[in-house]
């Protein structure tokens, strides 16, 4: 669902609508278009660029888009996820949680209108998932995102708006808010 809806695959059948633009008429160039205006993403497994800081990573897809502030942007939105002193850090310098924190400071700095996040705290312990889960709260509020999260924890998706459950791939309950899935 993660998938379609950030337009890396396409959808079977019906109509895929995100921000106002139907997916499904897109071809590939539009489509990544669309992603780099529109979405952040942020895996259970970081992706980041080995090869890159964590103030490289972030600013990739400031450059891609043309900002010529880039690396102001990066900067500051590692800052604001507690990484300001860590700029210059290669992931593999850093911690599971670290690497996490960049990712979301990377999905946060073009300011998308969607988040997408996956999973975003499988790989991590139970205080370092509770603090990424935090961080991801207040990022999308201080930025009017909205957040799709994909998660399995009961507990996480108690913290949205609305829940969706799905089984075998299908939409079993919609429109479910925290206290219903505590209860489910």
């Amino acid at each position: 669902m993660m998938m379609v809806a950030a337009g890396l695959e396409r959808a079977t059948g019906g109509t895929v609508r995100v921000a106002g633009h139907d997916l499904t008429t897109l071809g590939e160039d539009a489509l990544a278009l669309f992603r780099r205006a529109h979405i952040g993403i942020v895996f259970q497994s970081f992706h980041l660029i080995p090869t890159m800081t964590a103030l490289e990573n972030v600013a990739v897809p400031l450059e891609f888009a043309g900002r010529r502030d880039a690396f102001d942007v990066a900067a500051a939105e590692l800052k604001e996820v507690g990484l300001g002193h860590r700029t210059g850090h290669y992931p593999g310098q850093l911690s599971g949680g670290e690497q996490q924190r960049v990712a979301l400071a990377r999905a946060f700095a073009p300011r998308p209108r969607l988040l997408l996040a996956d999973e975003p705290t499988g790989n991590l312990d139970g205080t370092t998932g509770a603090h990424i889960m935090d961080l991801l709260m207040e990022r999308r509020t201080a930025h009017g995102t909205t957040l799709m999260l994909i998660t399995h924890d009961p507990v996480l998706a108690g913290r949205c708006d609305r829940v969706a459950r799905l089984e075998d791939g299908r939409i079993v309950d919609h429109g479910l808010h925290a206290a219903e899935v505590a209860r489910a």
